[in-house]
């Protein structure tokens, strides 16, 4: 048996193998074991705080060590630490290992800021309730930023579950029980499968058990996060795929669908059937954070049209040739996603701008090309001149 087959052999026995500790974990944590540190990964944060789930059990230990003035930095639930052994008194996280993926949204601080929502993730269950109209510029809004999950930080050891650039995005309609006609539902799926094409598109009912044993098998392995705003039924979903009621639940508002928001932190759960799940707070908005390659991915059909047009930087607006507004014309292309992808470029530009002063150098020289070509396709018609593309920057 050669070594790394004894490091494999020796992370599959880890008391933490449950929770996705393998040889990856352990060569990254070497250094910390040789200073008697023991290894956990964070179940939950409460105010500077958290429970770590260790080889001797979970432990509390405290944050103060590792708050870095990045805010992308700060201890979250799903992160790898090293922790004080026992007998510490008070017991410390001394470091985070590398990040694999990370989960981010953009705040809404006016200041170039991130919020990370989970890390070290395979998947990203985008949990969609039945029991409100569909929102279909949402659900690919949270696929772009699934698609490009990911910390920058250890991507050579990314898991091989891994979609691309990012998690591997599973859209879950719940509350299926309140859409009975099968054929109104299989439109609704179809509808989603559209806004997220490759993605797989389930249908739930977590209170009856409807189509939990197909999502449990796609998570068997690896570690999923539930994402979706409040009411979509995450909780409820969480205790169903755990098997116990692990998660407070509440009706939602009669009003609107919305929910309650019962949960207030995210926590790791394992699952019976292997693998482990991230329940997260609803969340009431999902801004963007340098998504530019997810937005390419969720929208791959108009990047794919976009190689037909005739200028190679065509904003698929007014610029003759475009191959894009063609097949929108053509009824290849449906105008709401060529108007969705138009909207979550321009915010992932702006998002990206406000940390990056060259971006920001680039979007003022061409909203001033557009603002000029503009002013010549209005002369064009007038017939006082001929409509000429500026040159490529």
């Amino acid at each position: 048996m050669n070594l790394s087959s004894l490091s494999a052999s020796s992370a599959s026995s880890h008391p933490l193998a449950s929770f996705g500790w393998d040889e990856g974990w352990e060569a990254e944590f070497a250094s910390y074991a040789e200073q008697g540190l023991l290894p956990g990964r964070v179940v939950r944060v409460d105010r500077g705080q958290c429970d770590v789930v260790t080889p001797v059990g979970i432990v509390r230990a405290d944050t103060e060590f590792v708050v870095p003035r990045d805010p992308m930095k700060v201890v979250c639930t799903g992160d790898w630490v090293a922790v004080d052994p026992d007998g510490s008194d008070p017991r410390y996280v001394r470091t985070l290992l590398p990040r694999r993926t990370a989960f981010v949204r953009s705040t809404s601080s006016k200041r170039s800021e991130g919020q990370v929502l989970a890390t070290n993730i395979d998947r990203v269950v985008i949990c969609v309730s039945l029991a409100v109209e569909l929102d279909l510029g949402r659900i690919e809004r949270y696929l772009a930023l699934a698609m490009s999950c990911s910390s920058g930080e250890a991507l050579l050891h990314r898991s091989a579950l891994s979609w691309e650039s990012g998690a591997q995005p599973v859209v879950v309609l719940t509350k299926a029980d309140l859409v009975p006609d099968p054929v109104a539902l299989s439109y609704l799926v179809q509808d989603v499968e559209t806004s997220a094409p490759g993605v797989p598109v389930l249908t739930v009912c977590a209170r009856d058990g409807e189509g939990v044993e197909e999502l449990a098998a796609l998570l068997g392995r690896g570690t999923s996060v539930l994402l979706g705003a409040s009411g979509a039924g995450k909780s409820t979903l969480a205790n169903a795929l755990v098997g116990e009621d692990v998660m407070g639940v509440q009706a939602t508002r009669d009003m609107d669908g919305k929910g309650r928001h019962t949960t207030t932190t995210r926590n790791l759960l394992p699952l019976p059937g292997g693998g482990v799940l991230i329940d997260t707070p609803g969340l009431r908005g999902v801004g963007l954070w340098d998504a530019g390659g997810g937005v390419g991915q969720v929208f791959s059909e108009i990047e794919e049209f976009a190689r037909g047009c005739r200028f190679h930087d065509c904003a698929h607006e007014v610029e003759p040739g475009c191959a894009v507004r063609a097949a929108v014309d053509d009824g290849e292309l449906p105008l709401r996603r060529l108007e969705s992808y138009r909207k979550l470029v321009r915010e992932n530009q702006w998002i990206v701008a406000k940390s990056d002063a060259r971006m920001r150098a680039d979007i003022r020289q061409d909203w001033k090309r557009k603002q000029a070509e503009g002013r010549a396709a209005v002369e064009a018609k007038r017939g006082r001149g001929s409509w000429r593309p500026a040159p490529p920057r």
